[in-house]
């Protein structure tokens, strides 16, 4: 809302002097948003001027200019500039004649754009100034030719300051008005917010021409609403006044301050009417709507439209209608979107000598919808959509009224008409010393009672409690809640003091926050990288890394995507690191390791998005909600990881370190050391991931159950390829909620021993297609509880092996608690993990 200060000065006392900057800090404070100051952005002397005579002179480019003599001064005096009173201009426009008076911008002046005024010479003359357009000191667009200020009914005497006589000296101030404040949309708002927080004095312009001014049952208009199955159980129109205005002289030019106080409100001026009915809903916050009534056949009808109605707007687009749009009607049919725009048919214009005025009330919830399905916003559905005073339709009709007969020489007419079925405003209870509890500060009952009175709350005393209507034009004020805010924005935000909150013992972070954690800084600590990608991906991308085998995953797709090429929520974690390691790899950064945590979305087998989602102000029932939650995917955490490129980079004297499969193997074995658990690997496959470097990732619960939780390997060569992507890229993706489940709530530390301990090898041929992971079990359970650590060392397949087989080295690690162990006892500890792995796997010791 942009506010000139002339204005917003009829109404609140400001004191002389007061800046743009001093009222947007009094706004601030009571909760208005500052946003801008707007200003005409002319400087130095711009008067007004007489054109004395003319001289066309024809040019060779085909334009004729006029040499014109323009007095800029009286008679023998300076003029502002402190040159000579008659000055030599040179003006391309056509529009004038000798004796006009015209605005002058003199040498040293400066108009809007910035456009600094020089004496120049031009068409072989020196032009000392400018005869200037509406355009040219930014009052309007008009270009076509000079201002003549007769046509604003101005007859100022020559060398009159031209910037204050047409209001261009004045200064606007910007807010934004946030939805639940709609009131604030308007002079008659800002004023009082001023006035709340200044303590200047108001004047409600409302109360100017009364609130129920003489006129108000005027009758014998026709006026019907026909809204007997209204949408959501609310009536389209609770108030709807008109009134008849006479011999109106459309003609007449808008007066210059009204056009200057419009463009600075962010409003070109059209026509007088129309001006007017955009003045009046500036200044009380009403919107307008004036009718040609010689183009009105019979009265006025306000319904639903029907189906495949059209209306042809003011901006001379045909608009097909839904059946919830509002409409105002006659004989003829539709004539104007109710609360949102008129329709072309009964269009004011220069001819217009009859005009019926329109102050309504509309439903907002229907008003917004219809101003969105048409993408038609206005400055009357910007108001509507968020609320305007029921009791303002009253008195805007008869500002309008006024202001006609005024400016535009019109006579009120007794036609006209009057409905008012808006609700009474309930009285909100407010018990005692609730807002001091709420708020927390000792706020008095006198500075409760003060402050709701000032917002325009009439106040009722009942025992242990206040009874608090609100003012009609609050209608955001809604329970108890709502009138502690209001004190404690009137009383002073500052007097809420800043107080640090105390959490209360016991708590902090859950098990699970704190092992994801864990997890993520442990990745961070071993030269990891954690990157943040969108949940959005392609259906190609879900049905690639979503699951291990090809075929269609079930996937929720978005119904309003942001990027039409993935519109639909991820399943797994993987395209986004791809995705990141593809943007790095572009930028020069080729050694990479990458991890993520998030969410995937993982829908049942339940129909999504299933539930009807209630329109407008409607609240969902309990059946609807829990509809909704079934629909919800479910949404484990994840957390996923990718490496490229070279762990160890080339040193002097050191070969590179290419990364690969184990260091993705590696990052899941820290992760899962990260929250105590044991994982293992075993041979897997997935459709994305090279077939024989594809592992499953199974972690041991605290029972002795194992469960796969996940997947590491290597991208298909070929799919890297098309990937852009290196040969080698290993990655991983656990399914982080699951692994959390599976690890031990306490970790009991090994106890470090304190005795020496015996290393033995052990060579064990296999058939080729046992896994190495299924051998060292075996060992490890045949071995004992001497054996403290076991790890492969060693796959070889060659000379002095069978073909079809394998010689598999692992590296054994005995000992005991209570004494020093001997080689014959780690002997036949290993040989026994050697026989237990012969009975299950027909494992032989290599000679």
């Amino acid at each position: 809302m942009r506010v000139p200060l002339s204005w917003l000065g009829e109404y609140v006392d400001l004191e002389p002097g007061t800046t743009a900057e001093e009222v947007h800090a009094a706004l601030v404070s009571v909760g208005l948003e500052e946003e801008d100051v707007h200003t005409f952005e002319i400087a130095g002397p711009v008067v007004v001027g007489q054109v004395l005579s003319f001289e066309e002179e024809p040019q060779s480019n085909g334009k004729t200019i006029r040499w014109c003599q323009v007095r800029v001064a009286p008679e023998g005096e300076k003029a502002a500039d402190g040159g000579e009173d008659v000055r030599g201009i040179v003006c391309g426009a056509r529009n004038f004649f000798a004796g006009d008076k015209v605005v002058v911008t003199l040498p040293g002046s400066v108009l809007p754009g910035p456009f600094p005024i020089a004496a120049r010479k031009t068409y072989g003359h020196v032009s000392d100034g400018m005869i200037a357009s509406a355009r040219e000191l930014g009052l309007g667009d008009d270009h076509a030719g000079i201002l003549r200020l007769s046509t604003l009914g101005l007859d100022p005497e020559v060398g009159t300051d031209a910037v204050s006589l047409l209001g261009l000296d004045d200064t606007a101030v910007e807010v934004n008005v946030t939805p639940d404040r709609g009131y604030a949309f308007s002079i008659r708002g800002i004023a009082r917010e001023y006035s709340h927080a200044t303590g200047a004095a108001f004047r409600d312009p409302a109360a100017a021409v009364g609130l129920y001014p003489a006129g108000e049952h005027a009758k014998g208009f026709s006026v019907g609403i026909d809204d007997r199955a209204p949408i959501r159980g609310r009536v389209g129109a609770t108030v709807f006044v008109t009134r008849v205005v006479r011999d109106v002289d459309g003609s007449r030019p808008t007066p210059a301050w009204m056009v200057a106080r419009l463009k600075l409100a962010g409003i070109r001026s059209i026509s007088l009417v129309v001006d007017i009915t955009n003045y009046v809903m500036l200044e009380l916050g009403q919107p307008i709507h004036g009718y040609d009534l010689d183009k009105l056949a019979g009265g006025i009808v306000v319904r639903r439209a029907h189906a495949g109605e059209t209306l042809v707007t003011l901006d001379d687009q045909t608009r097909t209608l839904d059946g919830e749009d509002l409409l105002i009607t006659d004989e003829s049919g539709a004539i104007g979107l109710a609360g949102v725009m008129g329709g072309a048919a009964t269009e004011i214009g220069p001819e217009t000598r009859n005009v019926l005025v329109e102050a309504a009330n509309f439903d907002p919830v229907s008003i917004a919808r219809t101003a969105r399905r048409h993408k038609l916003p206005s400055e009357a559905s910007k108001r509507f959509e968020r609320g305007v005073d029921p009791r303002v339709a009253v008195a805007a009709a008869a500002r309008v009224v006024q202001l006609l007969e005024q400016l535009a020489g019109g006579k009120a007419d007794e036609l006209g008409s009057f409905h008012d079925a808006s609700d009474e405003v309930e009285p909100i209870r407010l018990p005692e010393g609730y807002i001091p509890g709420l708020i927390g500060v000792d706020f008095t009952d006198d500075e409760v009672r003060d402050a709701l009175a000032e917002i325009g709350g009439a106040l009722t005393e009942e025992p242990g409690a206040l009874l608090v209507t609100p003012p009609s034009w609050r209608p955001d004020l809604r329970d108890k809640s709502d009138l502690a805010e209001e004190v404690a924005r009137i009383v002073g935000y500052d007097r809420i003091p800043s107080v640090l909150p105390v959490a209360p013992p016991g708590r902090g972070l859950t098990r699970a926050q704190r092992l994801r954690r864990s997890v993520s800084q442990m990745l961070a600590d071993n030269g990891s990288t954690e990157v943040l990608s969108f949940p959005f991906v392609s259906e190609h991308d879900n049905d690639l890394f979503g699951a291990a085998e090809p075929g269609g995953v079930r996937a929720v797709k978005l119904a309003n995507a942001l990027d039409a090429t993935a519109p639909y929520l991820r399943t797994s974690l993987l395209p986004g690191l791809v995705d990141a390691a593809k943007r790095n790899l572009a930028r020069g950064l080729v050694d990479l390791s990458l991890y993520e945590t998030g969410t995937v979305f993982l829908p049942g087998d339940g129909a999504l998005g299933s539930a009807e989602l209630p329109v407008g102000a409607e609240l969902p029932s309990e059946a609807t909600l829990a509809a909704l939650n079934a629909g919800i995917p479910h949404q484990p955490r994840h957390l996923a990881g990718l490496v490229l490129g070279n762990r160890l980079e080339k040193q002097p004297g050191v070969p590179p370190v290419a990364a690969g499969l184990s260091d993705a193997l590696d990052l899941v074995r820290q992760a899962a050391s990260a929250v105590g658990a044991e994982v293992r690997f075993v041979q897997g496959r997935h459709q994305a991931l090279h077939p024989g470097r594809t592992a499953l990732v199974v972690a041991t619960g605290a029972d002795g159950s194992e469960t796969t939780v996940g997947f590491a390997g290597e991208l298909l060569p070929a799919l890297a390829a098309e990937l852009d992507l290196p040969r080698v890229v290993a990655v991983f993706e656990l399914d982080l909620d699951l692994l959390l489940d599976i690890a031990p709530t306490e970790v009991v530390a090994r106890v470090i021993a304190g005795l020496p301990a015996a290393t033995q090898d052990l060579s064990l041929v296999v058939p080729a297609d046992v896994p190495a992971g299924d051998v060292l079990r075996a060992v490890r359970d045949g071995a004992g509880a001497l054996l403290e650590d076991i790890r492969l060392v060693d796959d070889y397949r060659g000379a002095g092996i069978a073909a079809g087989s394998k010689s598999l080295t692992f590296a054994l690690r005995f000992r005991a608690e209570d004494r020093t162990l001997t080689a014959a006892e780690a002997s036949e500890a290993k040989l026994a993990g050697a026989a237990r792995a012969g009975e299950l796997f027909g494992a032989a010791i290599r000679e």
